[in-house]
């Protein structure tokens, strides 16, 4: 069995990610900042190790005799503004290759997003040699691009760094679909140009599969998609969480037009864009084949819903 260190491991992807490889095995270890975050990794079986993510210094001791580093933490908020962006994403990347360079880590595994490739047109069975475009309007878009950089940057003989990308991460206590529904039933939620464009989505114990295979199996300097290889209608999807979360309340149509000037990027791009992405590559190299279907997704969170526990 294998030890491992997490950056961002109380959060909803870091999780289901400790959950696993505690149900592995495996030894983890978890940055966290305070108490509350150090119970949830807890109760999770994971050891919790208190520092501040952007000063290394504080916590890399922690990570002495790890396998793998995985890093998730990053600022997820996209209405952050770029100072923040820049602060928790960027230096906060830099510092966790730096813990890893000093603890002689040899893998480091980096959760990614499609959106480090977003500046302002549709991807479009885009694979992964589309450019990162650091350049992009959007601070969250531009500023997954650079941290994605830093980490295939890194990349060493000493330290092979691997990039997975998940996209439109969902399931039970999802920040971002506990979001939308909160937008849908305060009716500040409406369909961009109708909403039904295809898009691909990850469930979460999916985008966890990709991270575990990308430390076993990625090879060094590389990125990777991942996502459940079951397109989407956005409207339709998301109509059936909303369904599921009990939205009842009748949701407008925007037009592209209006939407430009009502909806900032990159809101607008995440919702009013289709998005489709090849996995050939996760499956070539790491064998990546989703853990759990769509449906089976779906069903996991009715569950969830039912029981009060999203």
């Amino acid at each position: 069995m294998a030890q491992a260190f997490v950056t961002g491991g109380s959060g909803f992807i870091g999780r289901v990610l400790v959950r696993r490889l505690v149900g592995e095995g495996h030894s983890v270890r978890v940055l966290v900042r305070s108490e509350v975050s150090a119970a949830k990794v807890s109760a999770l079986g994971a050891e919790p190790v208190r520092g501040e993510l952007t000063d290394p210094a504080t916590w890399q001791e922690g990570v002495t005799g790890s396998d793998v580093l995985f890093h998730l933490a990053a600022e997820t908020d996209i209405t952050a503004d770029r100072a923040r962006h820049e602060l928790v994403s960027v230096h906060g990347t830099r510092a966790a290759v730096d813990a890893a360079r000093h603890a002689r880590v040899p893998r480091f595994v980096h959760c990614g997003s499609e959106a480090a490739l977003l500046a302002g047109d549709p991807l479009l069975d885009a694979d992964e040699t589309a450019p990162l475009r650091p350049d992009s309007e959007a601070a969250y878009c531009a500023v997954k691009a650079v941290a994605e950089k830093i980490v295939l940057d890194a990349n060493a003989p000493d330290l092979a760094t691997v990039s997975i990308r998940p996209r439109f991460v969902w399931g039970p206590d999802s920040i971002l679909i506990d979001g939308l529904v909160a937008a849908a039933k305060a009716g500040q939620f409406a369909w961009i140009d109708g909403g039904r464009h295809t898009t691909d989505v990850t469930f979460v114990d999916n985008a966890v599969e990709g991270l575990v295979l990308g430390w076993r199996h990625g090879r060094p300097g590389q990125a990777y998609f991942v996502t459940d290889r079951h397109r989407v209608v956005l409207r339709d999807f998301l109509e059936t969480l909303f369904a599921i979360y009990g939205v009842d309340s009748p949701i407008p149509d925007l037009d592209a037009e209006t939407a430009v000037r009502e909806i900032p990027v990159p809101a607008r791009w995440f919702l009013g864009q289709p998005c489709v992405l090849r996995t050939d590559k996760a499956v070539a190299d790491l064998g990546y084949e989703p853990t759990v279907p769509h449906a089976a997704g779906l069903d996991a969170v009715r569950n969830a819903v039912a029981a009060g526990g999203a």
